[in-house]
């Protein structure tokens, strides 16, 4: 009982003396009718105890080791209840043969008596030879009555021998019968059980069984993408969860047998001020674990969006200025994630030091070629950076910032000790924040070509990054609630140094051939490495992260030993770093009032092309996915573009000048004869060659001739460098057209992420529209074009009711109801020249493209463009339009109608009266 001293007033939770009193009271015609009544009793005794626990939960939200006992210590009272009634009353037997001994053992979490309140009950009975008739009996009553409770279970039933030869040959069950624990019956046997385990399975086999555990752990962290930062982390699975922690129990137990965390503190494993982390850590993540399965009704380790809020609600956050509720708690789970991550580290040098044969390392971490035993006043340990002394840091606490600095240069490990003495002594730093010398250490790390990211990651673990530059501090594992981000602000900060580095060094030349071969052209590169490092600084301050990150630059860079003009540029960059992605993303890049409006605020090819690398770095380290060819499409067109401006002045190089070079490329690309080509350019206004592509005019060319007369052709070819497929109708134009091919689009089950449309000059359309999938891939097979082909043909023949198809369509990511979002229409009369533009943020939602442009349409708008952005929930619409007669729109209340027509088709569910 002792395991459950902890567990306050358990008699509340369950009174076993009543219930056996109670069931021994039980009366039935028969076996099977009793073993029915004495369950039904067990379930209420059952039902009532979880309900005490809930309860008691709700009051205490964050004792979460306590709810964990309680769930394990109620399981003990039913199952020894239910041992006893199936002896005694159902199959008793008075007088039994020594085969016929048999002992009920818990295994697993529930051993180490913790239970969440859905988990799995997983037991073994155990018996000295070979199961007699009377043990199958009762093992199998026992497990009917268990599973007739709701209950699931994992059992096994074993004798001796098996049990032996199983777990000597799989350590997965050599892991669970490691934390067997007795419940019931024969003592003797389950204390003989105990004694072959520990001589005939572990003795000899410490290594091994640290390895395959360690292999294990790798394994379970690469299927969770092996970061501690994603964002929405499994509880029990992910890297810094609680499988880490029991990890770290089960190696100290195999080699200790110690019988509670508390006691690695006597082995020295762990200090006593970590074994508070420790201890702090599992009852923060059993409690976040045991909230979750309450409320999803079962076993649910995810910590996903929709429940993060309901749990930092039950668990009494509360909203501070700039920070919600939800992100605060967040930001505690993975500061205690990355206390599980410090933990490991230690605990690993130990056993390292301990089982390592001399001058070899026993974990097989890459080997290094022999360097000078002493750095700088560091030592050398087997190839790793080590403290000579454990004062070393407080003799000069610049040393602190220069242990990483000297890793990153020589690539070095560095000591698990030497990290934890630098998490004891972080502090140290405060004093020594503004020293040159320390400064000028930090730029060189932060600024190295190798790789600064694993170096700098380090030196977050360690909490030095976050004590040297508080500002960083402030967003270490600050998570940032929406769908877009999939980490912490301080590991995607980190991440976007790296990948900085990565471009510098050529290492991501295929994906990024520009910002690549303009980097040499980059005259600072500390100042672009610098706002990497600042471009998200301010965000959870409340107000625009860009505006009060700038002043973080203005402050920090004299800091670090940048120049003014290199402060200067770090702040504009900081301060802009979301323009580019926004302009290329946003707006039609076809409108050269778009790009000499980006090229006056940009004002220089510096920081043009600075502005590039920075926004590449950003979008990618977002996570994975989030890049695609479209958006390394959009930026360089708008770079390309607005260098023009820059070097030749805001002039626009002739307008027919760049028609008519168009014109004569694509005449080159068809080889028709004059006269045919002459007719077709006729046929379609300016704006037409201006906006596309040459590529895209000679597919439009090409199918416009494969149509002839015909009044209807569409043509779907996915295009590969972009990451999408270019779908292009070439129909009799009328009014609702775009709306009308947008809905079947997406009945067909494509996104549209672009769309131009042209009309000729005989009244044809000639839209084209950039599909992908709904993972963000281009259309390329035969059944998706063709399902996207007939879709179209149908919606503008009338042949089925339009919304009755989109209704069907089930929703692709309902997680994004977690997330608030409030609809907005901006219409800017300023942004062109020739069109109003319309931007709508809205919540993103299957069809949200079709339905605003029939509300456009319903509003008599022509639309000339229209470009989707999406940033994980949040979608962002925006159409470049005229009214019917071509003019922009300018009368205040027309203006005001059509916000609210765009904002009741951005709020609603999607169901518009549209009659097909």
């Amino acid at each position: 009982m002792s395991r459950f001293e902890h567990v306050p007033h358990r008699r509340a939770i369950i009174d076993r003396r009543v219930i056996a009193d109670a069931l021994a009271a039980l009366e039935a015609k028969d076996t099977a009718a009793l073993r029915r009544a004495a369950t039904d009793r067990l379930k209420q005794a059952l039902d009532a105890g979880r309900a005490e626990i809930a309860r008691r939960f709700a009051e205490h939200p964050s004792r979460g080791l306590e709810a964990a006992a309680a769930g394990a210590f109620l399981l003990d009272q039913i199952l020894r209840l239910l041992w006893d009634f199936t002896v005694q009353r159902l199959y008793r037997n008075t007088n039994p043969t020594a085969a016929e001994r048999m002992t009920l053992i818990a295994v697993g979490g529930y051993g180490r008596g913790e239970m969440a309140p859905h988990s799995d009950v997983d037991i073994g009975f155990l018996t000295p030879w070979k199961q007699t008739g009377w043990c199958e009996q009762v093992i199998e009553s026992m497990l009917y009555s268990l599973w007739d409770m709701g209950l699931k279970v994992g059992h096994s039933s074993r004798s001796l021998d098996e049990m032996v030869r199983e777990a000597k040959k799989d350590v997965t069950i050599r892991t669970a019968l490691l934390e067997a624990r007795y419940v019931w019956g024969d003592t003797d046997l389950y204390e003989e059980a105990a004694r072959r385990f520990k001589l005939e399975v572990e003795a000899g086999t410490v290594r091994t069984f640290i390895a395959q555990k360690l292999a294990e752990r790798d394994e379970r962290h690469r299927k969770m993408g092996d970061s501690r930062y994603v964002v929405e982390p499994n509880v029990k699975e992910a890297k810094g969860g609680l499988r880490d922690l029991h990890t770290l129990f089960w190696i100290g137990k195999y080699i200790y047998n110690v019988a509670s965390a508390a006691e690695l503190v006597d082995k020295g494993l762990l200090t006593r001020a970590e074994y508070r982390q420790f201890h702090r850590a599992e009852n923060f993540l059993w409690a976040v674990r045991c909230h979750l399965h309450l409320i999803a009704g079962r076993a649910e380790d995810r910590l996903t969006f929709d429940l993060q809020r309901e749990i930092a609600e039950r668990m009494r956050y509360s909203d501070r200025p700039g920070k919600s509720k939800v992100e605060r708690f967040m930001q505690f789970y993975f500061l205690q994630a990355k206390v599980v991550g410090d933990l490991t580290g230690v605990f690993l040098a130990h056993l390292d030091e301990q089982f390592a044969a001399r001058g070899r390392r026993f974990f097989n971490l890459p080997t290094i070629r022999r360097r000078p035993r002493k750095l700088k006043g560091f030592v050398l340990d087997r190839g790793r950076l080590a403290l000579p002394r454990d004062r070393f840091f407080a003799e000069d606490p610049v040393r602190l910032v220069e242990m990483f600095a000297l890793a990153e240069q020589h690539g070095l490990e560095i000591h698990p000790l030497a990290m934890r003495a630098a998490a004891r002594d972080a502090k140290l730093v405060d004093d020594v924040r503004g020293d040159p010398r320390a400064n000028a250490l930090f730029l060189d790390l932060l600024t190295s070509k190798r790789s600064p990211d694993t170096v700098l990651r380090w030196m977050n673990e360690a909490g030095v990054f976050g004590r040297f530059v508080p500002d960083f501090g402030r967003v270490v594992a600050q998570m940032q609630f929406d769908m877009y981000h999939h980490y912490t602000v301080d590991e995607h900060t980190i991440r976007a140094i790296g990948l900085l580095a990565k471009i510098e060094r050529g290492e991501l030349t295929d994906d990024h051939p520009l910002a690549t071969g303009l980097f040499p052209q980059i005259v600072s590169r500390r100042a672009l490495y610098v706002a990497v490092l600042l471009h998200d600084i301010a965000k959870g301050r409340g107000g625009d992260h860009s505006l009060l990150g700038a002043e973080v630059a203005e402050r920090l860079g004299p800091r670090f030993g940048l120049t003014p003009a290199e402060t200067e540029m770090v702040a504009w960059l900081v301060r802009w770093h979301l323009l580019m992605s926004a302009t290329a993303f946003k707006r039609d890049l076809s409108d050269f009032k778009t790009i000499l409006d980006f090229a006056e605020q940009v004002q220089s090819p510096q920081r043009l092309m600075m502005l590039l690398v920075l926004t590449i770095v950003d979008i990618r380290a977002v996570g994975p996915g989030v890049w695609n060819g479209w958006k390394r499409q959009l930026l360089h067109n708008l770079y390309e573009s607005a260098e023009e401006v820059l070097r030749l002045g805001h002039k626009q190089r002739g307008r027919g000048e760049r028609v008519a070079a168009k014109q004569a490329e694509l005449a080159a690309a068809l080889d028709w004869d004059g006269e045919h080509m002459a007719s077709f350019v006729r046929r379609l206004p300016e704006s037409y060659w201006v906006a596309e592509p040459v590529d895209v005019l000679e597919a439009n060319a090409r199918l416009v001739e494969r149509a002839g007369g015909e009044q209807l052709f569409i043509d779907a070819r996915p295009d590969a460098e972009q990451g999408a497929t270019l779908v292009t109708v070439y129909a009799a134009d009328h009014p609702g057209l775009f709306y009308r091919i947008a809905g079947a689009i997406h009945a067909a089950g494509g996104n549209i992420i672009d769309a131009r449309i042209h009309t000729t000059r005989d009244g044809m359309a000639l839209d084209n529209f950039l599909v992908q999938d709904p993972l963000g891939r281009p259309f390329d097979d035969a059944g998706q074009l063709g399902r996207i082909r007939t879709a179209i043909t149908e919606a503008l023949a009338n042949r089925f009711k339009l919304n009755d198809r989109l209704r069907a369509k089930p929703l692709p990511r309902p997680r994004a109801d977690a997330f608030p979002i409030e609809a907005n229409v901006l219409i800017d009369n300023n942004a062109s020249n020739r069109f109003t533009v319309i931007e709508v943020n809205a919540r993103d939602r299957p069809a949200l493209l079709h339905h605003l442009a029939h509300a456009l349409f319903q509003s008599r708008v022509t639309i000339r463009s229209a470009h989707v952005a999406t940033y994980g929930e949040r979608a962002v619409d925006t159409f470049y339009v005229t009214d019917l007669f071509g003019d922009k729109i300018i009368a205040a209340g027309r203006i005001k109608a059509i916000e609210k027509r765009l904002l009741a088709a951005a709020e609603g569910d999607g169901a518009l009266d549209i009659a097909a």
